[in-house]
């Protein structure tokens, strides 16, 4: 469903539930789900220091901390040269860090959510008793796929 609304100028489609403001608060509330420590390292004085400060700020967030309370959130205040930093820490243990003067923070929240889709795929095979990985053999893999198209589509060719 979409509505048009007139805001002080030309007609603007509105769609419900839809703003793109919503959808990245959602990301920043599940982003800690996946984590169970986050470390940031910054010179206050470096002006390289937007990544941290952001991802810092989204970490921060009442419905981030609320989605995952067991999740550290440290932060090293430093002093000397060393380049700003962020490390996270996901729930199954693996450790990754981030160079903060070239990853924007929008970035480093996107690989969190991505390695906890996995997480989550992962989980959801183990508890149906599946081996992880899934390995599929390599002539099923050759094999081809039946059409996906719908029946009326296929009728129109001939």
């Amino acid at each position: 469903m979409w509505d048009a609304q007139r805001i002080s100028g030309p007609s603007v489609l509105h769609f419900p539930n839809t703003s793109t403001k919503k959808l990245g608060e959602r990301e920043r509330e599940r982003m800690l789900k996946f984590l169970s420590k986050v470390r940031i390292e910054f010179n206050a004085l470096d002006p390289r220091t937007a990544a941290c400060m952001e991802f810092l700020a989204q970490c921060n967030a009442r419905k981030a901390k609320e989605s995952n309370p067991s999740c550290q959130l440290l932060v090293k205040r430093r002093t000397d040269d060393h380049p700003p930093q962020i490390t996270v820490t996901f729930v199954n243990g693996v450790e990754e860090v981030f160079d903060a003067t070239s990853t924007p923070a929008q970035s480093i929240r996107a690989m969190i959510l991505e390695k906890g889709q996995m997480l989550e795929t992962e989980q959801m095979f183990r508890d149906a008793g599946e081996k992880w990985p899934v390995v599929i053999p390599g002539e099923e893999i050759d094999q081809h796929a039946p059409g996906t198209k719908p029946r009326k589509a296929e009728d129109k060719k001939q």
